[in-house]
């Protein structure tokens, strides 16, 4: 790490300089805010000890034209005591912390190194939001595990075409953003997408809501009303918990997906609509067929195409990139100063089993943005299920009702200890052998066989 250091005292710059280099950094140093400016121009600086008191051009000025070049640059104000009020303002400013003086060195060292800290997960932080713009995002949708890559590409094979579609997956991992994904790539993107939530109403008022009624069909119709179908017609409708429409809404939902025609409830007009069917469920279709809850006609109609969604649990790698984009999203919305998740934190969410799937991940890190008051998450943020309910093994996990092929879950395991590994070790392969009690040689063809680089690991 390279550290500068802008101070007219030589003394003072002695000190520092021989202090630092002694812990390993390299440190480089001026005697004028201008002669400090040009050294950070030039580049590959990762902390400016700034003293306050400076000849021409002041410590403040200093300060706000580092903000204006390159707003993520640590900055560490040195201060004299009579002075201190004015550091607490240079931090209002967007400098990370002040040394006051005289200094204990103990004190020098811990500031930097919080400094430094910050500073990797600022770095880490723009290289996460590259790779999400980059590499590991479709549309709002983001992974780059195995499973989430398959995703994307039956995605982008599948939305230019007519068929319908069904979309299987646990609560919260993500359906309707696959579907509205969906549309959005797809010839139809133009025209409207409408949600029906399938199973929040009564047979009635679904009907009346789906093929839209005609003034007098019933108690309360004072007027005519356009349904979703005619509403979506051009575009796409989309379809939540599907397996939960009663069984006589079901003919008439085939009817319009066969005819591309239908009524109003209380008319007597055929209208038609184009429409494209894409429908989800968390429940396992097949079985509800067999037990006569389901058409079984209905069930081919809607399984042309099938988007089987992974819960969070079975893609670890993924969570670091989703959790700082959620941080990234809440941080915004509530106007907080966070630079990242620090590395514990993050260890305990990889960790976690995710009952509730992408969606309680996404809520654990709302929470822990709007409780924060530092500039990190760390683990007294994290909801209590995500610090104290840790799973043993990962072998506790229930069964999905659609099953789930041996091999693929052994390999999803392994790599789920793989990537704990090698967080836990810095990303040092040697290390998570260790861990994993297997030599360095067998982690490194494990890790070619699954798809995990270093590089993808936040530590």
């Amino acid at each position: 790490m390279r550290i500068l250091i802008v101070d007219d005292e030589e003394v003072l710059q002695d000190v520092l300089t021989s202090l630092l280099r002694r812990e390993g950094y390299e440190t480089v140093s001026a005697r004028s805010g201008e002669e400090g400016l040009d050294l950070l121009r030039q580049g590959d600086i990762d902390l400016v000890l700034l003293d306050l008191m400076l000849p021409g051009m002041s410590g403040q000025e200093v300060l706000r034209q580092i903000r204006k070049e390159d707003p993520h640059q640590v900055v560490v104000m040195i201060t004299a005591y009579s002075s201190v009020e004015s550091a607490i303002d240079a931090m209002r400013q967007g400098a990370f912390h002040y040394i006051p003086k005289p200094f204990k060195n103990e004190e020098v060292l811990l500031t930097v190194r919080q400094g430094l800290e910050q500073r990797r997960l600022k770095k880490e932080n723009l290289t996460l939001r590259d790779q999400l713009q980059q590499r590991y995002a479709f549309d709002n949708i983001i992974g780059k595990s195995k499973p989430m890559q398959k995703v994307f590409e039956l995605i982008r094979l599948a939305a230019p075409a007519k068929s319908n579609l069904l979309i299987l997956g646990e609560s919260g991992t993500g359906k309707e953003l696959v579907a509205k994904s969906i549309h959005l790539n797809s010839r139809r993107s133009e025209g409207p997408f409408v949600t029906v939530n399938s199973g929040s109403m009564p047979a009635d008022l679904l009907e009346s809501n789906l093929f839209g009624h005609e003034r007098g069909a019933f108690t309360g119709a004072v007027t005519a009303k356009k349904g979703l179908f005619e509403i979506a017609d051009g575009g796409s409708i989309f379809f939540d918990e599907i397996g939960n429409i009663p069984i006589d809404t079901q003919s008439k939902l085939l009817r319009v997906i066969q005819e591309k025609e239908f009524m109003r409830l209380g008319g007597v007009e055929t209208l038609t609509s184009d429409v494209r069917i894409i429908a989800a469920t968390n429940v396992d279709l097949e079985a509800t067929v067999e037990e006569g809850r389901f058409r079984e006609d209905l069930f081919y109609r809607l399984n042309v195409i099938t988007v089987s969604l992974p819960p969070l649990r079975q893609r670890p790698e993924d969570i670091p990139l989703l959790a700082r984009a959620f941080l990234e999203t809440f941080r915004d919305e509530n106007e907080k100063e966070l630079d990242g998740i620090t590395s514990e934190a993050m260890e305990l969410l990889i960790d976690y089993h995710w009952p509730g799937n992408v969606r309680e991940l996404e809520n654990v890190i709302e929470r822990a943005v709007v409780l924060s008051t530092g500039s990190v998450i760390d683990v007294d943020l994290l909801s209590p299920a995500v610090r104290h309910k840790r799973p043993t093994a990962g072998f506790d996990e229930p069964l999905p009702p659609q099953g789930l092929p041996l091999k693929e879950a052994v390999a999803n395991y392994e790599r789920k200890l793989i990537v704990r590994a090698l967080q836990a070790s810095g990303g040092v392969q040697k290390k998570a052998a260790e861990l994993l009690k297997v030599k360095p040689t067998t982690l490194h063809e494990m890790m070619k066989r699954l798809s995990v680089t270093v590089d993808q690991i936040v530590s």
